[in-house]
């Protein structure tokens, strides 16, 4: 069984087609296809369904997968640990939510003192980081914290105050009852503090309203649609114009707590210990 094998599987079983994964790979669509099939052949069991569109994982292509993921990450992290060298170089794969005021400060600085490396950035909630970070997906991610998982390891980046965020001028909690809640997917912190607050409030919101993009969700606020928690940094803008109006609240629920989370037993590249390194000369962990 050939490494090259394990490549090329791995990538029809992302990309679903033999065709779209020798184009990926820059194959010939029939060495793709051979390969397959000797793969298979080795393991005596078929790996895929096919079918008029591409090929599917079927149930030993599934497990199949799982172990050739692992293979290929330890491949990687072998090549790591012998030709990282003193100067940091490489990709990081970095996610982050939506809205972390500080990320910019700590990405131009990293950037300004080791340009070789290559920043990937993707944004996600909360959830979804955490579970791309513990399967390998991403180097590490920004979340909404603090979190306890037995695969993670966690650095403080900084803290934000929330802000109840409204058109009116005024506002009363049981304004609530009335007034539509406009939050982000499940998954993100910002509303996790704000279900929490209406918990303990006993509060049964009138209507929640779900958008995939935080700067939607401020503009909506803007036009009158409804009422929103988030950091205070990300509409101190418009709070200045008056197209909304930020309301404190109490403070078991008045602060975000962001934080950066690797795997614990990942192991650590010199990109990764002077971008860990960055985080600590930037974080800010003052409730403004």
């Amino acid at each position: 069984m050939e490494l090259r094998d394990l490549q090329i599987f791995k990538c029809v079983a992302t990309l679903g087609s033999v065709s779209s994964a020798a184009k990926e790979l820059n194959y010939v669509q029939s060495n793709v296809t051979a390969r397959i099939k000797h793969l298979e052949n080795e393991l005596n069991t078929q790996l895929f369904y096919r079918h008029k569109k591409g090929m599917i994982l079927n149930e030993d292509g599934r497990k199949m997968l799982t172990y050739v993921n692992k293979i290929l990450l330890d491949v990687e992290e072998l090549q790591q640990v012998f030709l990282d060298s003193h100067t940091p170089v490489g990709t990081l794969k970095i996610g982050t939510v939506e809205i972390v005021s500080i990320l910019p400060t700590i990405l131009a600085a990293y950037y300004k003192d080791y340009p070789n490396v290559d920043l990937s950035l993707q944004a996600g909630l909360t959830e979804e980081l955490i579970k791309e970070v513990t399967d390998h997906q991403l180097d590490g991610a920004f979340i909404s914290g603090p979190i306890k998982h037995p695969h993670l390891e966690q650095y403080d980046v900084c803290m934000e105050k929330l802000v109840l965020v409204t058109q009116n001028k005024t506002f009363h909690k049981d304004d609530f009852l009335t007034t539509p809640i406009l939050v982000s997917n499940k998954g993100c912190g910002y509303r996790s503090k704000l279900e929490h607050w209406l918990k303990d409030e006993g509060l049964l919101p009138k209507r929640i309203m779900e958008f995939n993009i935080l700067e939607t969700i401020i503009n909506s606020v803007a036009l009158g649609l409804g009422i929103t928690l988030v950091p205070q940094s990300a509409v101190n803008q418009l709070a200045t114009t008056s197209k909304v109006y930020c309301h404190p609240i109490p403070k078991k629920y008045g602060s975000n707590s962001t934080v950066f989370i690797r795997r614990k037993d990942a192991y650590m590249t010199n990109s990764m210990r002077y971008f860990l390194q960055t985080i600590a000369e930037h974080r800010d962990i003052t409730v403004l």
